[in-house]
């Protein structure tokens, strides 16, 4: 990414304007990014959804990966990084939103889109309202394929009770090697 240093400036102005939007100063790291995408079966993913993609850290990566036919959507409520991200990937699988996560069955319907193979995630569930989450989280569920799943990272478990009553399966590990240390969790849909 050609801006990538003006990025970082950018998130790191963004982080102390909205500091609980954006949950660390720096971007995640590469090995936070490798450990959630390993997750994903790239022969299969052919629609990705994000939610809060910042500069796109884990935008690129997903670009690199994603077969040539795929979409990804971006989903960013922060208009900075939406422009940011429209300007520095330049990509015709990519498609950057302005919106809310809780939006995500509207996106994807503007997009002729219905159903999708995974849903990646940072956004601070602990420390948005309660309501706000539970939509976002059920919204997630409902456009997720039966075989789909939605990845997330989080720097606290608070979310985990909400997933486990969203989903039906979610597996579970922790990065250490990220400032600050996330949790990362796999979360497969119920019928």
């Amino acid at each position: 990414m050609e801006g990538f240093g003006n990025g970082r400036l950018l998130f790191a102005k963004n982080f102390i304007r909205y500091p609980a939007m954006l949950g660390s100063l720096i971007p995640s790291s590469r090995i936070l990014v490798e450990r959630l995408l390993s997750r994903v079966d790239w022969k299969r993913a052919h629609v990705i959804v994000e939610y809060g993609p910042g500069i796109g850290t884990f935008t690129e990566a997903i670009l690199e990966r994603l077969p040539a036919d795929g979409k990804l959507i971006a989903i960013e409520t922060n208009r900075d990084f939406v422009d940011y991200l429209q300007q520095e990937l330049q990509d015709p699988r990519l498609h950057v939103e302005c919106g809310s996560a809780a939006d995500v069955r509207d996106i994807l319907q503007r997009r002729g889109l219905d159903r999708v193979d995974y849903v990646i995630s940072g956004i601070p569930f602990s420390v948005m309202p309660d309501e706000l989450r539970q939509a976002i989280l059920a919204s997630t569920h409902e456009v997720l394929k039966p075989d789909g799943a939605f990845l997330v990272y989080q720097f606290s478990n608070k979310v985990l009770r909400d997933l486990e009553r969203t989903f039906g399966e979610v597996e579970r590990g922790f990065v250490f090697r990220n400032v600050l240390p996330a949790h990362w969790y796999d979360c497969k849909p119920r019928g």
